[in-house]
């Protein structure tokens, strides 16, 4: 049976979530942490819960993160969840030394001081007019940092807690998600279809 969604392995994400989405919506799901069938798979998901810095040393200390890194280059389908948005960033300020795997040229810093951290719970999430997958609804998130710009290029849906920050970034056929679209509803399901290449129309 032919694999429709490879999922990274990272050490750290809720894996089970991830994959009853996806099987729910009809498609055999894989997980692994080998390089060579991350850049042989029709899609990815690069999934991840908790601290940037160890899974930030594990991808680069592996073939995956080099492999993730060409993936996106190449526009090939790939999704970014939780923390596996901010790992495609150039670094995070959790953490002293670690890297990320500079796709986007932007930092993921902590939210101001002033706000509940983490965020965890549902909040609005507002897309770029632009936008091709993404679209107004609400989402699930669990996050102490986030991205805070768009980086060129990229088009981008957005939330407040302390002020904007990005709930989600699209370009081309690759999706990154602060929130998990793997918990967020009926919208969330719709938008995960729209990354599969389903036509599914606004909630």
């Amino acid at each position: 049976m032919t694999t429709d969604v490879l999922i990274v392995r990272t050490g750290a994400a809720n894996l089970a979530s991830v994959v009853a989405a996806f099987e729910r919506l009809g498609r055999t799901v894989k997980i692994t942490d080998n390089a060579f069938a991350v850049s042989q798979a029709q899609r990815v998901v690069l999934p991840g819960v908790g601290a940037f810095p160890p899974v930030a040393r594990r991808l680069a200390e592996s073939r995956l993160g080099e492999t993730i890194r060409t993936r996106v280059e190449k526009d090939l389908p790939t999704l970014a969840v939780c923390l596996g948005l901010q790992l495609l960033a150039a670094g995070s300020e959790e953490g002293e030394g670690a890297t990320g795997l500079g796709v986007l040229p932007v930092t993921a810093s902590r939210f101001p001081d002033d706000v509940v951290v983490p965020q965890l719970g549902w909040n609005t999430v507002k897309s770029d007019s632009a936008c091709r997958m993404l679209t107004d609804g609400a989402a699930y998130f669990a996050n102490s940092f986030r991205l805070d710009q768009r980086p060129p290029g990229w088009k981008a849906a957005w939330s407040e807690h302390g002020g904007p920050f990005i709930a989600a970034l699209e370009r081309g056929h690759v999706l990154g998600c602060q929130f998990h679209p793997e918990l967020s509803g009926s919208w969330g399901e719709a938008l995960l279809r729209r990354w599969l290449g389903e036509e599914v129309p606004p909630c």
